[in-house]
């Protein structure tokens, strides 16, 4: 199975009571595979992997891997805190039929990249589930070094990574370094997609999907075919919608989005569920210029 493409990170629906709402969740999973979506990637940051239990983590990719029915490849976010948790929850989802894991680095109390590079060694040896590694330095307070995916990439079932870090330079430098390797580079910058597959990277985990996933799968369709104009129209048309990242939490923002495109998703969890009047206001004109346009 190759690693490319747009995927995106599934939001999780939810009721007002915050319980999940797993009929939306079929009914978000069969809309964004009808819109030509690589693969949907379950438990990322617009997830809110966070927050979910492992429980809910389990019911819900039980239903989602039943409802995709093989239709896309299916990437479940599996890192925790420490290694054994880890491994832990990388068996669980591997056991319930993931395709690929999605593992970000561990957070909170400060690590070397020896350690980093210790820690995923360990998990790959205990799951024969391919691995794309997740490098989000805003969260997690470390950047994984270049050097540490370069030496993390000869491992066989290590097949790729997905850069959020914003920071080209570095993404462009996982490319350099691996590109002599079966090993793909994913875009965890929506606004990066393009320019990642122009130097050499693979697609993109791209959160926006979630509102207009025909547009985003445009940029990697357009590009795939040649056509530089349209992929360049489709990755330029996101940038209204992410400049009202400023006014939030990224993934609370696309939530509300989807929300207000007539989705009953839910809002996030609590406290991450706050959006200022100044930032609904311009969001609802963005998404009215988009409607404007047929922007889906």
């Amino acid at each position: 199975m190759e690693i490319k493409g747009i995927i995106t990170p599934i939001l999780t629906p939810m009721y007002e009571d915050e319980s999940i709402n797993y009929d939306e969740l079929k009914n978000q999973i069969n809309r964004l595979i009808d819109a030509g979506v690589h693969g949907l990637f379950f438990f990322g940051t617009n997830g809110e992997s966070y927050i979910l239990s492992r429980e809910e983590k389990k019911k819900v990719l039980e239903v989602g891997i039943e409802t995709v029915n093989r239709r896309v490849p299916v990437y479940a976010g599996s890192g925790c805190v420490g290694t054994r948790e880890t491994i832990e929850m990388s068996c669980l989802a591997a056991d319930i039929g993931a395709d690929v894991l999605s593992i970000i680095s561990p957070w909170f109390a400060a690590i070397s990249q020896a350690e980093l590079l210790e820690h995923y060694k360990t998990v790959a040896k205990k799951v024969s589930t391919p691995i794309v590694l997740y490098n989000i330095p805003g969260r997690t307070g470390v950047n994984m070094e270049p050097s540490t995916v370069a030496k993390l990439a000869d491992i066989d079932n290590i097949v790729g990574a997905k850069d959020s870090s914003g920071n080209f330079l570095n993404m462009l430098q996982y490319i350099e370094l691996t590109k002599e390797k079966d090993f793909s580079i994913l875009s965890g910058n929506d606004s990066l997609i393009l320019w990642c597959l122009l130097a050499g990277g693979a697609g993109g985990i791209a959160g926006c999907s979630n509102v207009y996933p025909k547009n985003i799968v445009g940029i990697y369709e357009n590009f795939v075919a040649g056509d530089m104009d349209k992929a360049k129209e489709c990755q330029y048309k996101i940038q209204d919608l992410r400049a009202v990242f400023k006014h939030g939490n990224p993934n609370t923002i696309i939530k509300k989005a989807t929300q207000l495109l007539g989705y009953p998703v839910g809002d996030c969890r609590a406290p991450f569920n706050g959006l200022v009047e100044q930032g609904v206001a311009e969001l609802k004109a963005v998404l009215d210029h988009y409607k404007a346009i047929g922007m889906e």
